[in-house]
């Protein structure tokens, strides 16, 4: 395939990279090319203004928050940068929101095999669905991955068990933190009631 730029006068190039005239070229299939031209174009454009919007607001936000927090002495981002502000009417509703991409370390496998030895005894003379949410936890997707939300979910079960406690700490020594991402997000009140409705950014 050649560059779309490169491509002579009075030719286009098919899917197959291969040069064809433009008089060979059913109408059909001219008007369809064009079609998708100018909608990826305008998406492309569409999505820049957002991209410029996002980042333009993020920044406003941050900028609030230190002359707030300067001025009055309060913190409103938190540890993990989240901040929730209202317009002084309580109509919309702005969130900046950092999430954290957390990966699992070695000690996961620890982790794994305390709990194993806690099934192996529990599921004797007792059903198997514990073992089932357990063993669905540590499943991996298609790009071989654990799921950190399923595995943390583990965490909430109580149970009384000193293997399983050990298990549990293990699981939080192995979490990793690689990266974070910021996320704007605004919303506008639904009428006379509690209830925000997300304005999507994504058209």
């Amino acid at each position: 395939m050649i560059h779309p730029d490169t491509v002579p006068d009075g030719y286009r190039q098919n899917a197959k990279g291969d040069l064809v005239a433009i008089g060979n070229i059913k109408q059909i299939d001219l008007l369809r090319d064009e079609l998708v031209q100018f909608v990826i174009e305008e998406g492309k454009h569409v999505a820049e203004i957002a991209t410029d919007f996002k980042s333009s607001a993020l920044k406003e936000i941050a900028a609030f928050v230190n002359q707030s927090a300067s001025e009055h002495g309060v913190e409103l981002g938190g540890k993990k940068g989240n901040v929730s502000l209202l317009s002084y009417d309580g109509r919309f509703k702005v969130i900046r929101a950092n999430a954290e991409n957390l990966v699992f370390n070695e000690q996961l496998i620890a982790a794994k095999a305390l709990i194993d030895e806690c099934l192996v005894e529990w599921t004797k003379d007792s059903s198997d669905e514990i073992k089932t949410i357990v063993n669905q936890a540590f499943q991996t997707n298609k790009a071989g991955e654990i799921s950190t939300a399923r595995v943390l979910g583990l965490r909430s079960l109580e149970i009384d068990d000193e293997r399983w406690s050990r298990a549990m700490q293990a699981i939080g020594d192995s979490i990793t933190v690689v990266g974070s991402k910021t996320y704007l997000r605004i919303y506008e009140r639904v009428g006379d009631t509690d209830e925000y409705r997300q304005i999507s950014l994504q058209g």
